[in-house]
């Protein structure tokens, strides 16, 4: 059996897109049905912020 890399379930996605300023943006996974798109959960100078932020997110989704 050959040793393949595990898939990320889509809700285990983050989604975090580099903007062209240099910062980071925090969408939310699921699309809003209104609009068709994502919602901006945040902007971050740091990639390491936005996924403390994501963290965050999480934890107070399930609390």
């Amino acid at each position: 059996m050959p040793n393949l890399p595990p898939t990320a379930a889509p809700s285990e996605v983050t989604m975090i897109r580099k903007l062209s300023s240099g910062g980071y943006r925090l969408y939310s996974r699921k699309t809003d049905p209104k609009t068709g798109r994502r919602r901006n959960l945040g902007t971050f100078s740091s990639r390491q912020a936005a996924e403390k932020h994501e963290r965050e997110v999480q934890y107070f989704k399930r609390h």
